[in-house]
Order: structure tokens, then sequence, then C-alpha cells
């Protein structure tokens, strides 16, 4: 009798957890944005959450939940409920760059991935009376001219990207720490500051409308959202490379059948041309079809961008002591 009541305790324990699968996604899941709203990070979530409804049958709710630089929100979904109803559009700040944080959670193992959403390219922009109009220019103007360039370093992104600068150049910048692009880019148009890296999303428009100007993407290859900027290796820098990203991860434990409905959502909303087109204007690269997978967003972070923050990190602070990094929120 006592085989009877296990045997028939595991059946219906199994029945509960085959159609509590079958039947997810049954109430609203929440998408949370580690940054307040406005901002391209907020927008793409918004876009690819509307367009995600219509394949998982429920509202996927934007929720903002900005501060110290991210790691709150990213904090919060480490320790939600690993159930497929919570999960985040992540970065490489977020998710690669805050290592150099102190983190009451893990990168690396409280998290499942679920899909590359986008490549973001990162620029290096200029104020418009800069005396250079490309980085080859630029590095011969500072050997000229020692230190008086000074360079925005508002996240831990800006912040490697900085330090890589003046190993591949031998050159020496004056870092201006920022909470964040918005302030700096306010600046950077009236001239205060010299130099900032930041999203082509953010930077486009002022480019566009002749405040400020590109040096260069630092992506390896040219941008299909900004075709007509040069990369880094074309313009005097070779090897000076900082790609932006956008990626969903779940809590650790997520059950693989809901990564691979939330993953199918993904999918099909990035294979929408409306969809593709919004992240153009935004100045967002959609991923790869090979690397909208959770494999694909897994391998595109880890191992050689986390070894370099760590490794340009240490330089930094052996050579400057106290200069790091700033948190904004």
């Amino acid at each position: 009798m006592k085989r009877f009541w296990t045997a028939l305790s595991f059946l219906i324990l199994f029945g509960a957890a085959a159609a509590q699968a079958q039947t997810y996604p049954s109430r609203p899941i929440t998408l949370v944005v580690p940054f307040p709203p406005g901002g391209s990070t907020d927008a793409a979530a918004r876009i690819m959450a509307e367009r995600m409804r219509a394949t998982l049958g429920q509202s996927v709710v934007i929720e903002n939940v900005g501060g110290a630089g991210g790691s709150i929100g990213v904090g919060r979904v480490a320790r939600a409920a690993p159930d497929g109803y919570t999960f985040d559009i992540g970065q490489w700040d977020t998710h690669v760059g805050s290592i150099i944080y102190k983190l009451d959670y893990d990168l690396e193992k409280d998290f499942e991935p679920i899909a590359l959403v986008s490549n973001n390219p990162q620029l290096m922009v200029a104020k418009k009376d800069l005396p250079a109009n490309t980085l080859a220019e630029l590095v011969a103007w500072m050997k000229e001219n020692p230190g008086k360039i000074n360079f925005v370093n508002q996240n831990a992104a800006a912040n490697v990207t900085g330090v890589m600068f003046e190993n591949l150049t031998k050159q020496k910048v004056q870092f201006i720490p920022y909470r964040g692009a918005g302030p700096a880019m306010t600046d950077l148009i009236s001239g205060t500051v010299d130099l900032l890296v930041v999203q082509g999303a953010v930077a486009l428009p002022q480019i566009r409308a002749g405040k400020i100007k590109a040096l260069a993407n630092l992506s390896a290859t040219r941008s299909a959202s900004m075709p007509d900027i040069p990369t880094a290796d074309e313009t005097g820098v070779p090897g000076l490379y900082m790609s932006g990203w956008f990626g969903f991860w779940a809590p650790k434990g997520t059950p693989k059948d809901v990564i691979a409905k939330l993953n199918a959502a993904t999918v099909e909303a990035l294979a929408d041309p409306a969809i593709q087109k919004r992240f153009t204007e935004l100045g967002l690269d959609v991923a790869p079809r090979a690397q909208q997978t959770p494999e694909g967003l897994a391998a595109f972070p880890e191992g050689r961008d986390r070894k370099m923050v760590a490794d340009h990190q240490g330089r930094r602070h052996r050579r400057a002591g106290t200069v790091s990094a700033k948190r904004y929120g």
C-alpha cells in the first residue's frame, strides 16, 4: 500500500509539473529594465515586449528598476522565482562590466541566458570644435598637446574603453566621472568635455544635427544602422573595440522548456521587419540568427570580455591607485 501511495504521489506531481509546463504562460510576465524610462534599453525592451505578447498570449509588462548602474534591477531578477514570469534585458554594463563592483549576486552563476537581442555599436564622439576629425588626428594632436584631453567616464564600458585607448596609443587622458550619458552628452554639446563613448542610439541625433562629431564606431566592422561611420581600425587606432549588446536573462533554474518558449517569442519578434526597422532607427543591429539562442548569448559576453574588464581595471588601479568606474543610476 505504501508503494501505491508513493507511486500515486509521483504521478500527481509529475502531472502537475507537465500541466504547468504546457500552460506557461498563464499570467502576465514581467520584463525588468534595470534603468529608468527613456533610454535605449527601455526603448528596446518596450518594442520587444509589445511584439512578444502576440506569440506568448500574455502581456509582457515592463518594470523599470533603476539605480546603481543597473545592478539593483539585475539583482531583482537574480532573486526572483525561476518560473519564467520574471526576466531582464541585460547589456554589457549590467552583465559583464559590473564585475568591477561588489555585487550580492553572481553574474556567471545566477542567470539563465534566453537570447541575444541586438548588437549595439558604441561610438567615440567628440565636441564639435575639437581639432581632430579621426582617431589618428586625435592622437597626433594629443602628442603635441599632452594632458589637454578629458574623457567622460560614465559607466564601466567607458572606463574600460578609456584605459584601452591609453594603452593602445600611449597617450594619457583625464577621466571625468559622470552619473550617466544624458548629462555627459549635454556637456559634450556645450564643449565642457572633449570625448565620450556612448551607444549610437544616444549619439546619432546629435551627430545628425551637427552638434557633435563621430570619430569612430568601436565595433570590429561597420554597423548596418550607421554604415557611414568608420571603425577604429579604419580611422587610426586598430584594436580599439567596445561592442554593446542587449540580451534577455532569466533567474537560474528556470526550466528549459520555459526558456525555449521565451526564446521562440524573441526570435519571432526579431524576424519581424517592423521590429528590425525600429531597431535600425535606434542605432541597434539585430543579432544574427545564429546568436539568438541561449547558447549564443552565453558565449557572447563571457570569457574574453570579462577578462578584458579585469585586466584593464587592474592596470588602471595599478597606475592611478584610486581612479575607477563610477556608478550611475
